[in-house]
């Protein structure tokens, strides 16, 4: 399995991967020593990622890990301390990480090398601090859930009323008659910062309300409901908490509770969001146009010209061109950088026959498999190698034929996914065709230079079989 795993994914040599074999004998028995998950990972062979290649369990059931993640992928954002060490060689400590289960551990990391120095693998161990973090978080965890919050609140005493000025949201407790009896320092602050000179305790609701609500209106709804509203700078949630009988805290009767969040920065970066969509769309919009226009300008070109060789290149570019500008489009509709390759290929099936160069009525074309969402940048690389495997198919597989059939698959895998362009045509001497192709050199260099990846090549008189993979 990690030899396998090495050389599907990794760029290490032979002997590297003997090295890391070597090691990885030796997982179980640390596993035990030191009673933690073990791992070995190593970089993939764009080197934005880790892969998962050989793991180790503790006994009794003290693993963090419901099933293996050899195979799995461990991203920078998720995992920083193993793509550091893996990338600068330097053992990494106590570094806070999340698991491919959502677990939060922390890692620690010494780099394997080989004989020369170089970094070849990550051998990982990792504790679990879940208990921990929980603990820190009890106090944020108060006021995000509402429902625990009441029953805090209702079930405080004097000693631990001071957890309530931890809290980062306003919160405001009313009597029956809608007078304030308690207010934490978050809400003294905010009403401050809003204009209100004296404290607010012993204020009535209707003259501190930052909304449209009266007290009354508030208690007929007997339950727990959200409304937004603006105060000054400010944007507020708020949120509140009606009692269905009147109870006591701290010897105070209460009635209503009012938790009020500051969501001005969160509605900031809405808008900012919204903008910045709209501007994508028109830019990806103003994109797609151009390709266009510059297809058209070639298209003329080509009508105009009388040279048979030169018309055929000059369509063939056309094509190309086109397959770009369909990612374009969709990117334009969606407002954002990602798109499902299955709809941009199918788009681009859409139109290949549309634009070759080569008469294919009788063509029958079918997309299969996954959706997989990619960014752009893999999007317009993966459409035009398929633009292209496509049109290779109607110039040499179909080529004095009446029709045939052409099929598209996808299948997603955990790390590098793939895409088979498969015909039934008579097939092509691969030699002969590679050394005056065009089309050939462009997939090769974009499957290697931009997708990471490798590329297959089978023909035969019963048809030909392309597949690529890309690193997803």
């Amino acid at each position: 399995m990690i030899k396998k795993l090495c050389k599907e994914y990794t760029s290490l040599s032979d002997e590297d991967i003997k090295r890391i074999e070597e090691i990885a004998a030796t997982l179980s028995n640390v596993s035990e020593l030191v009673m933690a998950d073990i791992f070995i990972d190593c970089i993939t062979k764009d080197g934005d990622a880790a892969i998962v290649v050989a793991e180790a369990r503790p006994s009794n059931n003290r693993s963090l890990y419901k099933c293996s993640v050899v195979g799995e992928l461990a991203l920078h954002e998720n995992e920083p301390a193993v793509m550091r060490t893996l990338k600068v060689g330097m053992t990494t400590r106590d570094l806070k990480a999340v698991t491919q289960e959502n677990i939060t551990v922390k890692q620690d990391v010494v780099p394997i090398k080989n004989d020369s120095g170089k970094v070849i693998g990550a051998f990982i161990m990792e504790k679990d601090i879940t208990d921990n973090i929980n603990k820190t978080k009890q106090i944020e965890m108060l006021s995000e859930t509402t429902e625990q919050l009441t029953q805090t609140i209702l079930s405080l005493t004097n000693d631990e009323n001071i957890i309530t000025d931890y809290l980062n949201d306003a919160l405001i407790v009313f009597d029956a008659n809608g007078v304030v009896v308690y207010r934490n320092s978050a809400a003294e602050d905010l009403y401050k910062e809003i204009g209100y000179e004296d404290d607010i305790i012993g204020m009535s609701f209707d003259n501190l309300t930052l909304s449209s609500h009266t007290f009354d209106d508030v208690i007929k709804r007997q339950s727990i409901f959200v409304s937004e509203s603006d105060a000054g700078k400010y944007i507020l949630q708020i949120k509140y908490i009606v009692a269905e009988d009147i109870k006591d805290i701290l010897g105070l009767a209460v009635r209503l509770i009012v938790i009020i969040k500051d969501i001005t920065e969160v509605k900031q970066k809405e808008k900012e969001l919204i903008l910045k969509s709209v501007a994508i769309k028109e830019i990806h919009h103003r994109v797609k146009n151009n390709l266009q226009t510059i297809a058209s300008l070639l298209r003329l070109q080509a009508r105009r010209t009388q040279d048979n060789f030169t018309k055929i290149a000059l369509n063939e570019s056309i094509s190309r061109i086109m397959s770009i500008a369909v990612t374009h489009e969709m990117l334009a509709q969606n407002g954002v950088d990602d798109v499902d390759i299955k709809n941009v290929i199918t788009r681009i099936v859409d139109g290949a026959e549309y634009y070759s160069t080569i008469p294919n009525n009788n063509i029958n074309i079918k997309v299969l498999g996954d959706s997989i969402i990619i960014d752009s940048d893999k999007a317009t690389s993966i459409g035009l190698v398929v633009n292209e495997l496509i049109q290779n198919s109607f110039k040499h597989g179909f080529f004095r034929r009446d029709g045939g059939n052409i099929e598209v698959s996808i299948q997603k895998g955990r790390a590098y996914s793939t895409i088979s362009v498969i015909d039934d045509g008579t097939g092509f001497d691969i030699n002969l065709v590679e050394q005056g192709s065009l089309g050939l050199s462009i997939v090769k260099s974009i499957v290697k230079d931009k997708l990471h990846g490798n590329i297959n090549i089978e023909s035969s008189e019963n048809g030909t079989k392309v597949i690529f993979d890309f690193l997803c």
